[in-house]
């Protein structure tokens, strides 16, 4: 079995010692060389080229973001983001999302050995996403197991399912996109080409805590709607975006015809909170036929039992198509349930909706 070889760059010696024996005790991953900073990573890099590299931001010599651009440009490579969970590093993390970085793993200023020990199935989970992604597709703009599974909980969890019967149509529409690797650039992409008048939009994105407050700021200015980080009681209305906060799951919930959203606690879903399975069941519930669900890149199958209860109940479904995906895996397990209508490359997303939308009203 050809192992996937891993560099590992941060100014940390116990991030680097840690993340190396966790790395190596799967048993498809393998570290090359873990080392202090970029510049020493280069010259590594000039007798063995890794397959993912899990790196740092904030280093001596040469930062991870000016690193990341530098490789982007002249070898696209996978890239693991391994960040401080704090505010100010999610900010310049999300550049490094931007950049074309594949994910997130967090880290904490405390307690770092135990954090990443108890995180190894999601590091050894998102090298192993990264060892497979098409980061030629985020330069330019199969999922393994996970080593250790916890056990895998549904959406079941959170709310009961839809009882499928025929909504009520109303004036208001609601769009819920999920997606997970590669879906920060995928998300920036489909938002930047709305105009001002759209529908509301409720977004899950697989990201930790911390994050999606800064990567709802950053698409926040460079969109014409409005874009934030969700809160319970947040009503979903055209021309506004509603982002899943990290850790929490969020559910959307009807009044008469205007819709709100409700950010709960709860297990894990899918192995992941937020979860996509639960945003789309409830979607599935609340709204039925005056809805859209959108499924993009991401790993594993988080959101496809989701998107089949949407589509039961009258709701138009789209997936990202596998030549636009940075890793077709949730859109995948979507179109094999028979959950999706329709697959369309990434830049006709946009256009996607609101041609569908528009249609409701003729």
């Amino acid at each position: 079995m050809k192992k996937i070889n891993v560099l590992v760059v941060d100014d940390s010696a116990v991030v680097r010692q840690v993340v190396t024996a966790l790395l190596n005790k799967a048993p498809d991953i393998q570290v090359l060389h873990a080392v202090a900073d970029p510049i020493l990573a280069m010259e590594r890099m000039k007798t063995a080229w890794p397959d993912v590299i899990v790196l740092d931001v904030e280093m001596p010599r040469m930062d991870g973001i000016t690193f990341l651009r530098k490789l982007m440009a002249e070898r696209p490579t996978p890239v693991v983001i391994c960040s401080t969970l704090t505010a100010k590093a999610a900010k310049t993390t999300m550049e490094a999302m931007a950049a074309g970085a594949v994910s997130i793993i967090t880290k904490p200023k405390l307690e770092l050995k135990q954090f990443l020990n108890d995180s190894a199935d999601e590091l050894v989970g998102a090298v192993r996403a990264a060892s497979v992604a098409n980061v030629r597709r985020l330069a330019g703009r199969a999922a393994a197991p996970v080593l250790h599974p916890t056990a895998k909980l549904t959406a079941d969890a959170i709310l009961p399912a839809a009882d499928n019967r025929a909504m009520v149509q109303t004036t208001e529409r609601v769009v819920a996109i999920g997606t997970s690797t590669g879906g920060t650039q995928a998300l920036e992409v489909v938002l930047t080409t709305l105009p001002r008048v759209s529908p509301g939009i409720v977004i899950v994105q697989h990201m930790p805590e911390k994050f999606t407050a800064a990567f709802a700021e950053r698409l926040n200015s460079i969109c014409q709607i409005e874009v934030k980080e969700a809160q319970t009681g947040d009503r979903v209305v055209p021309g506004r975006a509603l982002i899943a906060p990290g850790g929490k799951h969020m559910l959307l919930r009807r009044n008469g015809a205007q819709y709100f959203v409700e950010v709960v606690d709860g297990p894990l879903v899918n192995r992941h909170r937020p979860s996509v399975d639960v945003l789309f069941r409830s979607v599935a519930k609340c709204a039925g036929s005056n809805a859209l669900g959108v499924i993009m890149t991401g790993m594993g199958d988080d959101g496809a039992a989701g998107m089949l209860e949407m589509r039961n109940a009258g709701a138009y479904t789209v997936a990202q198509d596998e030549a636009s995906c940075v890793v077709y895996g949730m859109p995948k397990e979507a179109v094999k349930r028979g959950a999706v209508e329709r697959s369309v490359p990434l830049d006709n997303i946009g256009r996607e909706i609101l041609q569908q939308l528009s249609s409701f009203s003729t």
